[in-house]
């Protein structure tokens, strides 16, 4: 039996990675490489053949698990698609969307179209949390992870061992979704490592940070940008600000959402309380008139109209790393005033527009034109929705077993960090590796 490792190696995006034995082939996740020098590799035939695939299984539907779907399907690509139901209603809006992006964005040319959309689409069968799928013999079962609406970590019995992939894992006590759980066993792991090397602050002391920013901002006479990613970030926002105004935290502030995705995602949100946590649901059944000013912005139009607001406006617009959509242009008609904050709640990648303006570049390229950052720029940790190390390694505490460990997800220097935690607190064998690298198990 061999696992293979196409993306997200010594990276942070392009998850796709495949096991395989004498007669089966099982491919967890198809993800977009997202940072700048690895956008190539989106355009590259997959290496492997897409029609020897027995069956894939997707862990949540942030793009860059799941966006080269389609792809793999206009090359291929006939076998069943198993995700969880809300993976399911969260991926038909976020794919079109990305289809929309690669047709306006000044791609070389889209990866696919329409159909293979509605393809994939037809292809996926749901799988709730707990439940076991039996597939030729392989067992499949999916945790909750914690992470956005439908995440999952995958366990799979496999020729008698137990093969577990972590997908992207949440935090611990954060709004709205229950938190992470871990499977009990597992004899090889493929384990995420995005903040492997570091502790996020915690999350009411980045919420009291979130709103002295505002509060600063609005005193000063300026807007407050945050480019947030439309599914998950954006709707953990929403609930804290709201909470904040319910609390007397703060006035009840003008909040553009400038993201029909984000817009359909919130949507999707509402239509799975099933999924959420004690604290959501008591939110949702006990409503208040006392709340944000929130407005869906939905045209492009619309969207133009916001660059004429100069003080007092909370714009939440994507993507989240500032690599594309509507934030751009809010960062085009607001980066340079010294009035304004721009907050970053979540991770950017290398060679992003975002982690270009987060390690503080003094100038940036926007729109063709190179604008000076005199923004003040707020980096606030404790909002992602990845676990930090302290709660990657509480993860692992709850496995009974001493898996072999392969970390994923990460930048070089993050994984041997997380590598020499893991090593010196359990002692479990960890490796790292490269692209298309395999591996021989069981």
């Amino acid at each position: 039996m061999k696992i293979h490792f196409f993306g997200a190696t010594k990276t942070v995006t392009g998850s796709c990675f495949l096991i395989e034995n004498e007669k089966d082939t099982i491919l967890v996740d198809c993800g977009l490489f997202q940072e700048d020098e690895k956008e190539y590799l989106n355009y590259e035939p997959f290496p492997f053949n897409p029609r020897k695939i027995n069956i894939v299984i997707l862990t949540h539907a942030h793009l860059d698990h799941s966006a080269l779907l389609p792809k793999l399907v206009k090359e291929g690509l006939r076998c069943k698609i198993i995700t969880t139901p809300a993976t399911k209603d969260l991926l038909e809006i976020m794919l079109f969307d990305a289809l929309k992006v690669q047709k306006n964005e000044n791609y070389k040319q889209p990866l696919y179209d329409e159909e293979n959309i509605y393809r994939v689409l037809k292809q996926i069968e749901t799988l709730p949390y707990q439940k076991t799928l039996n597939f030729n013999g392989i067992e499949i079962k999916l945790y909750d992870a914690g992470h956005i609406l439908g995440s999952a970590t995958v366990q799979l019995n496999f020729n008698g061992k137990k093969i577990v992939f972590s997908g992207d894992i949440g935090r611990t006590g954060y709004p709205i979704l229950r938190d992470p759980e871990p499977p009990q066993e597992a004899d090889y792991l493929v384990l995420e490592s995005t903040y492997g090397n570091r502790v996020h602050k915690g999350l009411e002391e980045s919420i009291k940070e979130l709103i002295q920013a505002i509060k600063d901002t609005f005193n000063k006479g300026g807007n407050v940008i945050i480019p947030a990613f439309a599914v998950g970030r954006t709707q953990d926002l929403l609930y804290i600000l709201n909470r904040a105004v319910r609390q007397g935290l703060l006035q009840p502030v003008n909040v553009y959402l400038d993201s029909p995705l984000a817009e359909e995602a919130t949507k999707i949100y509402l239509s799975h309380p099933e999924l959420f946590d004690d604290e959501a649901l008591r939110e949702m059944r006990n409503p208040s008139r006392t709340s944000i000013k929130l407005h869906f912005v939905k045209t492009v139009d619309e969207s133009k109209k916001l660059n004429s607001i100069k003080s007092n406006a909370i714009i939440i617009a994507g993507s989240g790393m500032c690599q594309g959509g509507r934030v751009i242009y809010h960062l085009y008609h607001n980066i340079d005033r010294e009035e304004c904050s721009i907050i970053f709640v979540g991770f950017q990648a290398k060679g992003t527009l975002g982690r270009k303006i987060v390690d503080g570049e003094k100038e940036v390229s926007i729109l063709g034109r190179l604008i000076p950052v005199r923004a003040k720029i707020y980096t606030i940790g404790g909002f992602s929705a990845h676990a930090d190390r302290d709660e990657l390694l509480k993860w692992l505490a709850a496995l009974r077993s001493k898996p072999e460990i392969f970390l994923v997800h990460g930048e070089p220097e993050v994984i041997e960090s997380f590598k020499g935690a893991i090593e010196e607190k359990y002692g479990f064998k960890c490796q790292i590796p490269e692209r298309l690298s395999t591996y021989e198990i069981g």
